[in-house]
């Protein structure tokens, strides 16, 4: 069984920072793309950062020079450090990985519950 769990959510003030970690835990073997995505209210899920296991990024338009992903493949974990954050930047935010359990096995999307982000105005 493979679990995603995020952690960092919360209220911040249009301006501020916050900082997301999402640590993926049970059998696996190797882990191929971490990522963010996120679901406003209303509107469908959309990829916010992304990171390979090399540390290849690549960012939503509306994030870019605001946010910054890293990870740490020993630790498993996928970080979004995100700054100048904006009202439009509310949303519930997903951890995502591409998870093999064995070496023959192919990649499978897991996903976190969720954290959710308010910046208010």
């Amino acid at each position: 069984q493979v679990q995603l769990v995020e952690s960092g959510g919360g209220l911040v003030q249009a301006g501020g920072s916050l900082g997301l970690s999402c640590v993926a835990s049970g059998s696996i073997f190797s882990i191929a793309s971490m990522g963010w995505y996120r679901q406003a209210p209303g509107k469908q899920r959309e990829m916010v950062a992304v990171i390979d296991s090399g540390g290849m990024t690549n960012y939503a338009d509306s994030v870019k020079g605001r946010f910054t992903i890293s990870r740490d493949n020993a630790e498993k974990t996928v970080y979004l450090q995100m700054n100048s954050l904006k009202p439009e930047d509310t949303a519930n935010y997903y951890c995502n990985a591409a998870i093999s359990q064995r070496s023959t096995y192919s990649y499978v999307d897991y996903w976190g519950l969720g954290t959710q982000v308010t910046v208010s105005s």
